[in-house]
């Protein structure tokens, strides 16, 4: 029988597939660390994960995935990861990211709520346990309601 954790971990890289045009990556190359991210509607969580982690599903919720890698490491790296979401009327919201961690697997949702067509920009920040720099980064994703 397959892990839950497992299962979320597949929906979210599979939604992050979905959320890239075509001449952008999920993920960013900085400062030595490869940082995979997306944002997308909480209703592609399945019911039992989205429980399990205490994640609320509706049309106007959302969430951000932060996965930070090594070239020379399998998994996930530790991290400290804060950031804001903010609309095109420059309101801004803080994220709250928690830590998902499989084994070596680690990575960080925070969940948020936005408006039908709503373009939302995410600045990102990351503070790695053996990079003392502050790495930054931000992307933009337009999100719809859920029908």
């Amino acid at each position: 029988m397959l892990n839950l954790k497992f299962l979320l971990l597949l929906s979210l890289l599979g939604t992050s597939i979905l959320n890239v045009s075509a001449d952008e990556k999920p993920y960013k190359d900085i400062g030595g660390y490869r940082i995979f991210y997306s944002s997308f509607n909480s209703s592609f969580i399945l019911p039992e994960i989205a429980s399990i982690y205490n994640i609320s599903r509706g049309k106007d919720k959302g969430l951000v995935t932060i996965a930070v890698t090594r070239a020379d490491k399998i998994g996930g790296e530790t991290a400290l990861i804060s950031g804001t979401a903010s609309n095109m009327l420059a309101q801004q919201k803080k994220l709250d990211f928690f830590e998902v961690r499989e084994g070596q697997i680690v990575y960080y949702l925070a969940p948020f709520e936005y408006y039908n067509e709503d373009i939302l920009t995410f600045k990102v920040q990351i503070q790695t346990e053996l990079n003392k720099e502050l790495l930054s980064f931000s992307f933009q994703n337009k999100f719809y309601y859920e029908k």
